[in-house]
């Protein structure tokens, strides 16, 4: 009896482990990532560059992880590569090389679509083994690999106003450490990820298990997948607003600098933490539909309200945004990935893919409209978009979809 409580223990250090690591992977590759919007007004003034130019920049970053993702996720779900973990990562170094050493707008764009491809690789993949490390706890597993990647953006902006904007470009090669930290915790998630596959192949062929199946039909498997990209293109699309053209609102607005707009967009991203990391367990507890909705919806009231307020109001807003809207981001996936079993890496490539998509399309758009318009008019718009969440009333329970 206690050689088998021993042998759990230890399957629940391992898996604990490596849930830890994948989420401080996505820590790093998602600051990395998000330093490149935080940097905009930096890029901005040194180039000469107009909101338009910034939009593409956005665009170029989010599109590429949106076109490979979806890619990747599917052909791993056929054949897992571990091997892929690290080699993400050393895209994502060459592209914090290039944004230290850009001379002109071009170089830019080629070094974010670098980020971007090492993002394409790492968020599939990563899920997948915070997935095979889950037990029956997914919710959970998809909230802490989700927050370190929220853990990172918050951090981002801090990183960029308080060390490369006092520094110049420059300061990016300071980035490359992170990288490098990446690669070395991205390798030893690849062996894991490749023993534990090496596992579950002789358990299959030992037991002849049947593949998972979903038995719902073809249209309703797509009225949810479209109730869904409506719920992300609400997420998305205000998150691009806030993260790539807030800081010129709150600057231009308040006449404050740039160091407190990156405070006001921390606090955001620092809520999203608490957000994330309570969203899967309580999805686990209550319902995944639940929480998906208040998520989106219950975040209208603060954005409605936010383009309105003083600067510390504004502050205390941000941290409610942030809580609401990013609670729901992993409850999304899983509740995904339960109604289509056995495309893990399809689910997780396809709504983290779409989620850049949307963000680098919705950051062109935004970046057009603040150029004809102004960034006031931008972010009033902008505060609307949460309340597209009355849509996820539209979802099926959660047991209509295990049951299928």
């Amino acid at each position: 009896m206690s050689n088998s409580s021993s042998v759990v223990s230890s399957s629940q250090r391992v898996a604990a482990t490596t849930l830890l690591g994948v989420s401080m992977a996505h820590l790093l590759n998602d600051l990395m990532q998000n330093a490149v919007p935080a940097a905009f007004p930096m890029f901005q003034q040194a180039m000469q560059l107009s909101f338009t130019q910034i939009g593409w920049i956005a665009f170029t970053l989010n599109l590429t992880a949106s076109i490979l993702q979806p890619l990747i996720g599917a052909y791993t779900d056929r054949k897992p590569m571990p091997f892929m973990l690290p080699l993400g990562m050393i895209f994502t170094l060459l592209g914090m090389a290039g944004l230290a050493l850009s001379p002109n707008l071009a170089a830019l764009i080629l070094s974010a679509a670098c980020i971007g491809i090492g993002s394409s690789v790492l968020h599939p993949e990563s899920s997948r083994v915070a997935h095979l490390a889950a037990g029956k706890g997914r919710g959970m597993a998809q909230s802490i690999f989700q927050v370190g990647g929220n853990t990172g953006q918050a951090l981002a902006p801090l990183l960029v106003a308080y060390v490369v904007t006092p520094r110049g470009p420059h300061a990016f090669l300071w980035f490359m450490l992170f990288a490098a930290i990446g690669i070395v915790i991205q390798a030893y998630m690849a062996r894991w990820y490749k023993a534990r596959l090496r596992l579950m192949q002789e358990t299959q062929r030992k037991t002849a298990a049947p593949s998972e199946r979903s038995n719902l039909s073809r249209g309703f498997v797509l009225f949810v997948i479209g109730v869904l990209l409506t719920l992300l293109f609400s997420k998305f699309v205000y998150l691009a607003g806030m993260t790539g053209y807030y800081a010129f609102y709150f600057m231009d607005h308040y006449g404050l600098s740039l160091e407190r707009a990156q405070t006001v967009l921390f606090a955001l991203q620092f809520a999203g933490m608490a957000g994330t990391l309570l969203g899967g367990p309580l999805a686990d507890r209550i319902g995944r539909k639940q929480v998906i909705w208040f998520s989106i919806l219950g975040t209208a009231p603060f954005s409605l309200l936010l383009p309105y307020a003083s600067p510390g109001v504004a502050l205390i807003l941000c941290l409610a945004i942030g809580a609401i809207l990013m609670s729901g981001f992993s409850v999304i996936i899983v509740y995904a990935q339960e109604m289509l079993p056995g495309r893990v890496g399809t689910i997780a490539g396809l709504f983290f893919g779409l989620s850049f998509g949307l963000a680098g399309l919705g950051s062109v758009a935004l970046g057009w409209l603040t150029d004809q318009t102004d960034v006031a008019f931008t972010i009033r718009l902008c505060s609307y978009l949460p309340l597209l969440g009355i849509f996820a009333f539209l979802l099926p329970r959660d047991k209509k979809l295990m049951n299928g």
